[in-house]
């Protein structure tokens, strides 16, 4: 796994102050050897039904009974609702338990109520649930723990691994066996890992006044909690005029046209390069290691069918019909998709445009590949309707004339843990 130097001496540091902490007392936890895991924070899963009761006003006052009968007059499947909820809270119960049974303080917040009392209190954020709760948890703890002198690690037990993949989570094992983790991370028994999130810096006339974010995932008229950070750590600063937003990207950043019909006009500058391409698509995908597993994958994967012509189009162009005829497609797809996936803790982005116009002008000029890796891209829109979207939750208009920064650096990466 690729690990920058500065990664590097973080995690062999901690394991290092692991190695030397005796049997006595309760073992440090985090990047600073001085924190001791006493509080944590677990974010539970807004179910489909507790969302169901929260979706409008007039669901709150209503008793289950006439929710429930509403839920059904629509067609809806109430059952389904039911039986899933109880799944998730079952495992975040028996999470609060185990937590609570070692003696740890245990506060239970959902994406609505955390906040930055909150956040600052809590040693560890556990969600519970699958990797949507993960990245929701991550995503809006982010504003607040930018300016702490320390990282708050984040834990995620899995609360349905039968239908959740969960690749953020603890490994499906400890989701029916939660005590054991919990002993684990008390002693200390696991890796810690880094990954890397994305810094997003709007740059330009446009951010002189404070840009208003957007929940994807909200219901209500409430406002997003966040905080403005003006200026830019590093080298590469730029003009006065830029404003970093308060969130990080720890799967990727999309930025688009939001009407998925409508093409999308980016101007894209990749690293120090001086040329400007001009590109026409349906949008472009800005992936960390973390995120290459999901829509970079999903997007840019090949289909064992999509292999299977491929092969009968090399067999009947050459002469090595023989050699090809013992390939297995399924196979070379399984390979080819795995290639697209690299570490969470990578220094770099892999950016990825979705379905460019490749005909007459465009991309303009030619020879930028559609997916390629980079250490900083710029963005320019020429859009008349887009956002650009954080991790699927959080998004902020980035019509014409908007510009934008991505980048990597080290001090923004998640403090997470492995555990086999």
């Amino acid at each position: 796994m690729l690990k920058t130097a500065h990664f590097g001496r973080t995690i062999a540091g901690c394991k290092n102050v692991l190695q030397q902490v005796g049997g006595g007392g309760r073992r440090p936890f985090g990047t600073n050897p001085k924190t001791k895991l006493r509080r944590v924070l677990v974010v539970s899963k807004l179910t489909r039904l507790e969302f169901e009761k929260n979706r409008d006003q007039s669901a709150t006052s209503l008793s289950d009974a006439k929710l429930e009968q509403k839920i059904r007059d629509r067609g809806s499947d109430y059952d389904a609702m039911k039986y899933y909820h109880h799944l998730h809270k079952d495992v975040e119960e028996d999470v609060i338990r185990c937590f609570r049974e070692q003696g740890i303080e245990v506060r239970v917040v959902n994406r609505l109520t955390i906040n930055k009392e909150l956040l600052r209190w809590a040693d560890v954020l556990v969600p519970v649930g699958g990797d949507g709760t993960f990245l929701l948890a991550a995503g809006r703890a982010s504003p607040f723990m930018l300016d702490e002198p320390r990282k708050i690690p984040v834990v995620g037990f899995n609360s349905d691994p039968r239908r959740s993949e969960g690749r953020l989570m603890l490994p499906k094992h400890y989701s029916a066996n939660v005590g054991e983790a919990v002993k684990r991370i008390l002693a200390g028994d696991f890796s810690w890992m880094h990954r890397s999130r994305i810094r997003i810096t709007l740059v330009g006339a446009a951010t002189t006044e404070r840009p208003p974010p957007i929940d994807l995932h909200e219901y209500n008229v409430s406002p997003v909690e966040h905080k403005e950070i003006v200026g830019l750590n590093g080298n590469d600063q730029p003009q006065s005029s830029s404003r970093i937003l308060p969130y990080l990207a720890l799967n990727e950043v999309f930025i688009g046209e939001m009407v998925s019909a409508r093409v999308s006009h980016l101007h894209l500058r990749i690293d120090k390069s001086d040329i400007v391409t001009k590109t026409k698509s349906s949008g472009l995908c800005v992936s960390t290691g973390t995120g290459s597993t999901s829509w970079l994958t999903s997007m840019n994967r090949l289909s064992t069918d999509n292999v299977r012509d491929l092969v009968e189009i090399i067999r009947r162009r050459t002469n090595h019909a023989t050699a090809l005829a013992g390939l297995d497609p399924e196979a070379i797809s399984d390979e080819y998709n795995q290639q697209l996936v690299f570490p969470p803790d990578d220094p770099r982005l892999c950016y990825s445009i979705r379905e460019q116009i490749c005909v007459g002008v465009w991309p303009n000029p030619k020879g930028l590949e559609s997916r390629g890796f980079a250490k900083q891209i710029s963005v320019r829109s020429r859009c008349i309707d887009a956002s650009l979207v954080i991790d699927g939750s959080i998004a902020y208009n980035f019509n014409d004339g908007a510009k934008a920064s991505l980048a990597v650096y080290p001090e923004d990466a998640l403090l997470t843990i492995e555990m086999n």
